[in-house]
C-alpha cells in the first residue's frame, strides 16, 4: 500500500518565478480579467506618468489607441533610468518591467517620489506580464533607448536605437487574448478616467487619441481627440459635478499642507437631494472612502452645526444637525497626497492610514470655520439648505415609521398585490416587478411558484430624483415595493433582511416600458445602491418576436436575430419591408423546377405549375401582457434557458449625471441630451 501512496514533499511545492504568479492569478493584481481589468491596465500605465507629474517632471501625457489593438502611453517626464542596478544587475528599466515591488516609489531620497498612485511598484511589471507584446522607448540624456518584450520576458537587452532633443517615457503593449475575455477598449471609459485625472493634477494635459478603424458601437459618434487641462483643480471638478444643477453660491476650495500629507478640498451645495462626496487619495479614486473621508465627514457635521449654534440660527432647544442633514445636496472631492498609504488590495479602493482622519479633520475645521466667518451670506445659505434637509428628515421619519407600524400591526402583512413564492431562503427567491395586471396575470401563471415572486405595479411610479423620502413613501407602488423587498428605506434600512436575493425589472418593449423601467433604475440607484454593488438587480429580457413556420417556431429577441432566422429558412429580404405589428404572413416564391411538358396542359396542371408560396408569420410582442404564460416562462422567466441583463455599475459619477439629466428639474438639459441622441433611436414604438 506505501508504494502506491503518492509522496508529499518538498517537490510537490511549486515556485512561480518572476511575473509567472501575475499570470497565473491576474485578478489578484488588477482585480478581474472582464473589461474593468483590461482598463485598469491601461489605468497602472498613466498612474506612473501622473506620479512624474506630481513630483514636477511631468506636464503632458499622450495616450493613443492604436488601429492594430495596442494602446501607448508617453509622457514628457524624466524617462525610466536605463543604467545598472547594483543588485538586479540589470538595467533598471527591464528591473522596473519585470519584477514585481520595483520602483522609484520605495525609497526615501528626494531621487524617488515624495507620494504616488503607484504604490506597490507592480503596475508596469503587471501590465508588462499581461501584455502579448511591450515595447519600452526611453528618451533620456539626448538618446532613445528601446527594449521589447513578449509575455513578460524580454526579447533582447536594453539597446540605444538614435538620438533625440525629447525627454520621457513611452509604452506601447498590447493585452494578452489568452488573458483577458476581451480587447475590446471603451473609449468613453478611459475619457471619464483621464477627465478625473486631469482635474486632480492641476496643469497637467491628457490628450487621448483614438486610430482605430473598428471602434465599439458606444464609441462610434465620439470624437477621436481629446485634450483635457484644468487650471482649477479640484474647484473646476465640483463645478462639473454640478454643471446642470441650481448650485447655491460658489465652490468652497481649500488646501493645505499637514505633517502626515497634504490635503485639498473643494465643496458645493445645490438644490438637489442627493450628495456627490469623491474621494482620492494619491489621484487613486478611493471608491470605497477610507479614513479621509470619514475625516471630511465628520469636520463637516461639526463644522456647521458649530457655526449655526453661534449664530443663533440653531436655537438651545433644537437638536443637532445629523451628518446626512449636512450632506443633503453636497458634491465635494477630498483629495489627500501622502508618502506611505495603506490601501486595501493591489486596486486601492479604501484607504486604511489612521493619521489622514485626524489630518483631514483638523484642515477642514479650521479653513471651513474661517471661509464661513467669511462669507456669512453664503455660510447662511448653507446652514438654510441643512435646516430644510432636517426637516424632511422629520417628515420622512414620520411617514418611514408609519409604514413600517402598519406592516407591524398587520404581522407584516404582504401587498394584497403581491403573488409571493413558497420558499422562504432568500438566496433562491427572486421578485419580478412587472408592468400592470396584464402582464401580471400572465407571470402569475407561468411562474414557477417555488421561488419565483410577481409584483405588478400599475402605472408608472414617482420620479424619485425630484421627491425626498416622505413623499415618496406616501405613493402606493413605491411603499408596495419597499415592503416586498422587506429590507426597509432610510435610517433603518437592512440589507439582511431583503426576502428576495434577486430583484428583476420586467418591463414592456415600448416607450412607456422603458420610462418605468428609468423610473424603477432611479429608484435602485438613488435608494438601494447596495443592491446594484452586489449584483442583484436585473432587467428581463423578453423577446421581440416569435416567428413560426409551419411546425417550428423561434423567438428572436432582437432584429438582427428575427432577419438571420428569416434568411436561415430562406424567407428573402424584400418581403420584409410591409412587415407591421401584430401577426402577419411573410411569402417568397418557390419556383416549380419542373420543365414545361409539349402539348396543352389540363387545368389541374396549370395549377400545379403555379408559384407556391412558402409562409413565415411573424409577432410582434409589444407588451409582455400579449405573451401566453407557458411563453413568458420559456423565454423570459425559465432560468435554464432566459437571458438577463445584469445592473452595474462601472462610473458613479458618470451614472449620477445621467439620472440628473434624465430625471431631474431641469428641462434644458434633458432637450440637449433627448436631440443628441435622437439619431441612435431604432424602431422607436409611440
Amino acid at each position: 500500500m506505501a508504494d502506491n501512496k503518492q509522496t508529499y514533499d518538498a517537490n510537490k511545492i511549486q515556485v512561480l518565478e518572476g511575473l509567472e504568479p501575475v499570470r497565473k492569478r491576474p485578478g489578484m493584481y488588477i482585480g478581474s480579467t472582464d473589461q474593468r481589468g483590461l482598463h485598469h491596465c491601461v489605468y497602472e500605465i498613466v498612474d506612473n506618468a501622473i506620479d512624474e507629474a506630481m513630483a514636477g517632471h511631468c506636464d503632458h501625457i499622450i495616450v493613443m489607441l492604436h488601429d492594430d489593438g495596442s494602446v501607448s502611453v508617453e509622457d514628457n517626464g524624466r524617462g525610466i533610468p536605463v543604467d545598472i542596478h547594483p543588485k538586479t544587475k540589470k538595467s533598471a528599466l527591464e528591473t522596473v518591467l519585470t519584477i514585481l515591488h520595483a520602483g522609484g516609489k520605495f525609497g526615501g531620497d528626494d531621487s524617488g517620489y515624495k507620494v504616488s498612485g503607484g504604490l506597490h511598484g507592480v503596475g508596469s511589471s503587471v501590465v508588462n506580464a499581461l501584455s502579448s507584446y511591450l515595447r519600452a522607448e526611453v528618451y533620456r540624456e539626448g538618446k532613445v533607448h528601446m527594449q521589447e518584450y513578449v509575455r513578460g520576458k524580454p526579447k533582447a537587452d536594453v539597446k540605444a536605437i538614435g538620438k533625440t532633443e525629447k525627454q520621457g517615457t513611452k509604452i506601447q503593449f498590447e493585452l494578452d487574448s489568452q488573458i483577458f475575455d476581451t480587447l475590446e477598449m471603451s473609449l468613453s471609459m478611459l475619457l471619464a478616467h483621464f477627465r478625473q485625472q486631469a482635474y486632480l493634477t492641476r496643469g497637467i494635459t491628457i490628450s487621448v487619441m483614438d486610430e482605430r478603424e473598428k471602434r465599439p458601437e458606444e464609441d462610434k459618434n465620439l470624437p477621436r481627440l481629446y485634450r483635457f487641462h484644468f487650471d482649477g483643480g479640484i474647484s473646476a471638478y465640483v463645478r462639473h459635478l454640478n454643471h446642470d444643477k441650481q448650485a447655491i453660491g460658489d465652490v468652497i476650495w481649500f488646501e493645505k499642507d499637514e505633517k502626515d500629507g497634504f490635503v485639498e478640498v473643494a465643496i458645493q451645495y445645490s438644490q438637489a437631494f442627493q450628495e456627490q462626496c469623491i474621494s482620492f487619495a494619491n489621484n487613486i479614486h478611493t471608491i470605497e472612502g477610507g479614513t479621509h473621508l470619514t475625516g471630511f465627514k465628520a469636520a463637516l457635521t461639526r463644522t456647521i452645526n458649530a457655526y449655526a449654534r453661534k449664530e443663533g440660527i440653531l436655537k438651545e432647544k433644537e437638536e443637532n444637525l445629523t451628518a446626512d442633514d449636512v450632506r443633503e445636496g453636497l458634491a465635494a472631492i477630498v483629495s489627500v497626497r501622502l508618502k506611505d498609504p495603506q490601501f486595501e488590495g493591489q486596486t486601492k479602493s479604501k484607504l486604511g492610514n489612521a493619521e489622514m482622519k485626524a489630518a483631514v479633520e483638523t484642515v477642514v475645521n479650521e479653513k471651513l470655520a474661517e471661509y464661513m466667518e467669511e462669507h456669512p451670506a453664503d455660510a447662511r445659505d448653507v446652514v438654510g439648505k441643512c435646516l430644510l434637509a432636517a426637516r424632511a428628515r422629520m417628515a420622512a421619519r414620520a411617514a418611514r415609521d408609519a409604514v413600517i407600524r402598519k406592516g407591524a400591526l398587520e404581522g407584516m402583512t404582504l401587498p394584497g398585490k403581491l403573488a409571493d413564492c413558497s420558499s422562504k431562503d432568500p438566496s433562491e427567491c427572486e421578485l419580478f416587478i412587472v408592468e400592470g395586471d396584464s402582464a401580471g396575470g400572465s407571470a402569475k401563471q407561468g411562474r414557477n411558484r417555488e421561488f419565483q415572486a410577481i409584483l405588478p405595479l400599475k402605472g408608472k411610479i414617482l420620479n424619485v430624483e425630484q421627491a425626498r423620502l416622505d413623499k415618496m413613501l406616501s405613493n402606493n407602488e413605491v411603499k408596495s415595493l419597499i415592503i416586498a423587498m422587506g429590507m426597509g428605506i432610510g435610517e433603518v434600512k437592512d440589507k439582511a433582511k431583503l426576502r428576495y436575493h434577486r430583484i428583476v425589472i420586467m418591463t414592456d418593449a415600448d416607450v412607456d416600458g422603458a420610462h418605468i423601467r428609468t423610473l424603477l433604475l432611479t429608484l435602485f440607484y438613488r435608494y438601494f445602491p447596495e443592491l446594484i454593488d452586489a449584483g442583484q438587480l436585473y432587467i428581463a429580457q423578453p423577446p421581440l418576436y416569435k416567428i413560426t413556420q409551419g411546425k417550428q417556431s423561434r423567438y428572436a429577441f432582437t432584429d438582427q436575430e428575427k432577419e438571420a432566422t428569416l434568411k436561415e429558412w430562406g424567407i428573402g429580404q424584400a418581403d420584409l419591408e410591409a412587415e407591421g405589428e401584430g401577426e402577419e404572413a411573410v411569402t417568397e416564391e418557390v419556383t416549380n423546377d419542373e420543365k414545361l411538358q409539349k402539348g396543352k396542359k389540363t387545368k389541374d396542371e396549370k395549377e400545379a405549375d403555379k408559384p407556391k408560396a412558402k409562409k413565415a408569420n411573424i409577432q410582434r410582442y409589444k407588451g409582455l401582457g400579449e405573451m401566453n404564460p407557458d411563453q413568458l416562462w420559456e423565454t423570459t422567466m425559465d432560468p435554464k434557458g432566459r437571458i438577463m441583463l445584469r445592473v452595474m455599475l462601472d462610473d458613479a459619477e458618470q451614472a449620477d449625471a445621467i439620472f440628473t439629466t434624465l430625471m431631474g428639474p431641469e428641462v434644458p438639459p434633458r432637450k440637449k441630451f433627448i436631440q443628441t441622441h435622437a439619431k441612435g433611436v431604432k424602431n422607436l414604438d409611440i
